[in-house]
């Protein structure tokens, strides 16, 4: 797969814009990127020693987008942006794919399925025929007739053959949950902010939940929730492993009711789709193949402890900035990266 200049310029413009006036906004030239970026210690202390200078007479209130919440867990702050998106995942012959799949059936596999194929039974609809079959089958069908997103999705994960990202197309864009979360540490340790987007009246809407003082942990994740419903399907990068056990453990810590949604961990598609390709399927090297796009001093994850923790003692809001874009670009580009995959296996 070739991606042109003309497309990776797009991109970086799209998110150029995206971030643009906004807390999460600020973004060092691409040549400062280049001849720094090593994960060195040395350039991110640095890094952090100018952010200091540069907000120090900066509050949150001089961003856009940014105000003080309620709820019944207190305070905490929450970063909201907007952008006009096209957001399309075209429609694809699933349907047909799973009626003719008889593996689909419990007690069939290949070589049952070949077997019966032989014998004419080419399809679900012709196995209601088959004397064994028939009441499993029927069940299954109205699944399929029924186009319910929830349906299919199960349906998708229990195939051997087919994967969930296949019956995408079904979903209610709206429904989608494109989420990350950012921490102290990889267990047992405080949630700093928590990014959720999604999309609605064809604009891609990002809220952050902040906690400022680190005893607002309770507050952002109830924010958090507060986004979803039922119907919601969340979208992550690794979050089945991380993000999503990851809040329902602080969630159980304070005794907050966190529901299980539908889930797409794009990480499992990605590996599936360009492992072979690339030296690593981390979301970086992705959203760099796939939609050319590449980030400039970007804050990695093992600098944001003490980024935060620097930021909480001296309460200047410089080292938040880039921990707060990171995060934005995180749940960004999994919208896009969502819908290059899709295309990707179905077309």
């Amino acid at each position: 797969m070739v991606y042109t200049m003309s497309r990776y310029n797009q991109h970086e413009e799209y998110l150029r814009k995206v971030l643009m006036g906004s807390l999460s906004s600020e973004n060092p030239s691409k040549e400062t990127y280049l001849k720094h970026y090593k994960n060195s210690n040395s350039y991110f202390n640095q890094y952090k020693i100018e952010l200091l200078e540069r907000y120090k007479d900066k509050s949150f209130t001089d961003f856009k987008g940014v105000h003080t919440i309620d709820n019944d867990y207190g305070q905490a702050l929450e970063i909201v942006n907007s952008k006009k998106i096209n957001f399309n995942l075209k429609d694809n012959e699933v349907e047909r794919d799973l009626i003719n799949d008889l593996k689909l059936v419990s007690g069939i596999g290949n070589k049952k399925e070949i077997a019966l194929k032989d014998k004419g039974y080419d399809n679900l609809y012709k196995l209601q025929n088959h004397p064994k079959y028939s009441k499993k089958v029927g069940s299954l069908i109205d699944t399929i007739n029924n186009q319910d997103f929830p349906d299919y999705f199960r349906l998708m994960k229990k195939s051997k053959e087919h994967n969930t990202m296949m019956c995408a197309g079904k979903v209610d864009v709206e429904n989608l949950r494109f989420m990350d979360i950012e921490t102290l540490g990889l267990k047992n340790v405080p949630i700093i902010l928590i990014g959720i987007a999604y999309i609605e009246n064809n604009k891609l809407i990002s809220k952050q939940y902040l906690q400022r003082n680190g005893q607002e942990e309770s507050s952002i994740i109830e924010a958090y929730i507060s986004n979803l419903d039922d119907d919601s399907v969340h979208v992550t990068y690794n979050g089945a492993r991380f993000d999503i056990p990851f809040v329902k453990n602080r969630a159980d810590y304070f005794g907050i009711k966190y529901d299980k949604h539908l889930h797409y961990d794009l990480l499992y598609f990605a590996r599936k789709l360009y492992r072979e390709r690339l030296e690593n399927c981390r979301l970086q090297t992705v959203e760099s193949y796939i939609c050319g796009f590449e980030r400039f001093n970007d804050v990695p994850g093992q600098f944001i402890p003490e980024y935060y923790k620097t930021y909480v003692d001296s309460q200047n809001i410089g080292p938040l900035v880039p921990i707060i874009r990171h995060n934005r670009l995180d749940i960004i580009s999994l919208v896009d990266i969502f819908m290059r995959i899709y295309n990707d296996i179905n077309f």
